[in-house]
């Protein structure tokens, strides 16, 4: 079970931001920006690039929500930034499918 996985089962305590039948937004604990929130699926899909069709709906519900989670956390006017991390030199240190949502300040680019 993932990291995640726990966070959505309420097995470890997380500060939610978010929640409907299929996602879950909560705040990152090793923030990136002044805000960082991260925008899971509640169904494991352990990266994007292992994602198929039959995860399209939900792949396009999450995105979907992702600005909502941004009003919710009071960058959706100023801006926000969107990363899914796939792979170790991607970035990814939990193998379930997520969004950052980071804002809060001027975001550099290129990132990193």
């Amino acid at each position: 079970m993932t990291l995640f996985e726990k966070i959505v089962a309420r097995q470890i305590p997380a500060d939610i931001v978010y929640e409907d039948d299929l996602v879950l937004a909560f705040r990152d604990i090793k923030p990136q920006a002044p805000v960082h929130v991260l925008l899971v699926p509640k169904r494991l899909i352990p990266r994007i690039a292992e994602a198929g069709i039959d995860d399209q709906a939900l792949l396009g519900h999450l995105l979907l929500k992702a600005p909502e989670v941004a009003r919710l956390a009071g960058i959706a006017d100023s801006g926000f930034r969107l990363v899914i991390n796939n792979g170790r030199d991607g970035g990814e240190s939990v193998p379930h499918l997520h969004c950052h949502i980071l804002g809060g300040r001027p975001l550099e680019w290129p990132p990193g």
